[in-house]
Formats: C-alpha cells, structure tokens, sequence
C-alpha cells in the first residue's frame, strides 16, 4: 500500500502448520475383492434381458495410513461389471495422495476427481474415488475417537431400517413372505420388494400377499428398478395406492427427472429414486426438478461421504427425506446426521466382508460406539482378493 508517497509492502499473515496439519499421507493400498453371493439374484432389469442375473460384487477397497500412524479405511463396490475398471482407475489416481494432509478431504476429493476429468465427472471416474474418499473421512473420525456420525454431528443414534434382499422377483412369493416373517422376527422396522415383472398382475398379486402378511400400518415399499414407461407408471403406481405403500422405488429410467417429478405431483404414494445417479450434479438435477420424495444417494456410486453431505444439504434445504442406498455400514453414519428421521436400507450380504456386526432391534439400526465407520476387513474378505497395489511407504 501507499502511506505519505512511501511504498510499504503489505503484511500477509503466513499460515503455520499447527499441530492438526503436521501430518502426512504416507501410504496406500488398494484391493479389489469378489463377494460370492449364496444365489443368483433377479429383478426387473434381468428380466427384460438388460442385466444378468446378479452372482457378485467387486469391491475396491482403500487403506490409508499417516506419518503419525493414523489409518483408515473405505470402499466403492460395482454389480455384474465394472468392478476391474474403477480398480484400474483408482490404481492410476491413487498416487495424487502421497505427501497430501489428510485433514485435507474436499481438496483432495477435488484433485482425484480433476485427475481423471477427461473421462467425465460422474460414473466410473467418480466412483474409484469414493474408496479413498470414505477412507479420509473414517480416518478422520478415529482420530478424533468419534464413531463418523459423532463428528458430523449427529441428530439421533439409531435409524429406522427397511430390508430388501429377501423380496427379489427370483424369489418365489411363498419364500418371499417367509422371509418377510424372518426379517420382522430379528427386529426390522419396513421391508421393500421388487415388482417390474412383464405383467403387472403378478406385481400386484405380489405386493397385496405381503401387505396381508405384514397387516395395516408396517412400513412397506415397492422397488420397480426403472421398470416402466410413463403411461404404465402412471396407471400401475395409482393401482399400488391401495396398499398403503411407504414409497414406490424407480418408476421410471433413473434420469427421466421429468416423468418422475409428473408421478410425484400426481400420487399420494412417495415417489422414491436416486441410487444410480453417479455425482453431486446429477442429484442436483433430480431434486431441483421435486423429482423425488424420498432420495436415495449412495455415498460410494457419488464420489464418497464429500459429495453425499452435499447431496444431503440440498435434499434438506429443500424438504425432502433420505433414503440412502445399499452400504448400511457407511449410510448409517451418515442417514443418522441427516436433519429428518430417514430410512436405512439393510442388506446382510455384506457381512461376511467385515470383522464387526451392526446391531438391528425395535425397527431400527444402532450408531456402533466404535471409531469411524466401525468397521475392519475380514479374513474371509482378505481370501476373496483378487488383486491388491500399494503405493508410498509403510509408516
């Protein structure tokens, strides 16, 4: 600046490393795991011939350790394909973390996004962030011994939980209401089913068996997996309204926003979508345009816990509930900092993959005491490994 014709330079308080921003990335290890699962699985989109029936799911997992010895720990997953390629992906982008701060989540989020901008922002690229990601954010919240919905500050420590696995359309009705039985008898608090069959009568038949099994009042939804086009939309979700339905599930393709903003506005019943939407972006479209009553991110298909908290402040601020999908282990920090009461959607396939259990009683699934996410990987997780890099040094 300029002080009586003197030129005096200006002062800018430099920026000391305190002692939270001392430390450093020091070392990563990716692993791509193959979960078996015990039988094929079938819902609209395998049987209309878009899919193949789902046999098993890639992870790609991250860990990620510090100079002080702080470690983490996160995962992407993909079903039937891509699994490989967001591995290959996450490989290439992987050493942009080396020598980073950890403290550091969006910059880095941004920067491992950046580096693979020319293949999009969304899908794929997106995705083999999320591993490193949610590992970021778990670090972050053992470090501070909090479980992550603590540290993000949360609203309540349980969340009400839907089971889905048990409902499949390859699942013969008869073992789709035992299983509804069995689900209501180890504590949950809603169950979903797939409808999307060719002929809307066998959804019908299907979802009014389970309404009568389940009885007035229970928590019940209907999952189409982007079944339908507008017309038969329109008509069939009407028909459903009888049932009392807590939401209906992907109508339509998961990006016609338009024709689900028309269904929203039209029916009483909530309209539910938003798991195959792959960025911040995308969600932001579908929530801008009320497309969605119920939305359902998932943090590892958006880019990790960085873009779902976006995610979570527009559907907020706009007035819509959460629904997250899928990844009951990460979703449930996250559904529980969540302003409204949410929903949980609860899938035990996973189990195997980890060392601790999540806790499901009175309807509700239980905010683990543990550090972080709560959880560690399995020795049977450790045997399905298909492959697994490093990069930088072990502390």
């Amino acid at each position: 600046m300029i002080e009586s014709n003197v030129y005096i330079e200006p002062k800018i308080a430099a920026l000391e490393a305190g002692e939270a921003s001392v430390d450093r990335i020091e070392w990563v290890k990716l692993s791509l795991v193959n979960l078996p699962l015990a039988a094929p699985i079938s819902d609209a989109k395998v049987l209309t011939g878009r899919q193949k029936p789902l046999t098993e799911i890639a992870f790609v997992f991250a860990e990620i350790r510090t100079r002080e010895g702080h470690e983490g720990i996160g995962f992407g997953y993909s079903k039937r394909a891509g699994g490989p390629g967001m591995y290959a992906h996450a490989k290439e982008i992987a050493p942009n973390l080396l020598g980073e701060d950890p403290n550091d989540i969006a910059k880095i989020f941004n920067k491992l996004l950046w580096a693979g901008a020319s293949m999009g922002r969304s899908g794929m690229t997106t995705q083999a962030v999320a591993p490193f990601d949610i590992a970021l954010w778990d670090l972050k919240a053992k470090r501070a011994g909090l479980p992550l919905a603590k540290l993000l500050g949360a609203h309540r420590d349980s969340v009400q939980c839907y089971n889905t696995s048990g409902g499949y359309l390859s699942t013969p009705l008869e073992s789709v209401l035992e299983n509804v039985d069995a689900s209501r008898a180890n504590g949950i608090g809603g169950i979903k089913i797939k409808v999307g069959q060719p002929d809307t009568a066998i959804d019908y038949k299907r979802v009014k068996a389970v309404r009568e099994r389940l009885g007035e009042g229970f928590p019940l939804m209907v999952d189409a997996n982007q079944q339908w086009d507008r017309p038969t939309a329109q008509r069939f979700c009407r028909k459903l309204e009888e049932f009392d339905l807590t939401w209906i599930e992907e109508p339509l393709d998961c990006y016609d926003f338009e024709g689900h903003a028309m269904l929203a506005a039209s029916l009483d019943t909530a309209i539910a979508t938003g798991e195959m939407l792959t960025s911040f972006g995308e969600h932001a479209q579908l929530i801008q345009a009320r497309a969605s009553d119920f939305v359902q991110p998932d943090a590892p298909r958006v880019g990790g816990i960085t873009p779902f908290l976006q995610i979570m402040s527009l559907a907020s601020f706009k007035g819509l509930k959460l629904a997250p999908h899928f990844a009951m282990e990460i979703h449930l920090h996250l559904a529980a900092a969540f302003p409204e009461e949410p929903w949980l959607e609860h899938f035990e396939w996973l189990e195997p993959m980890f060392n601790e259990r999540l806790e499901l009683r009175s309807g509700r699934m239980w905010v683990p005491n543990r550090p972080g996410l709560g959880f560690s990987l399995s020795e049977q997780a450790i045997a399905w490994t298909a492959d697994a890099s490093e990069f930088g040094k072990r502390p």
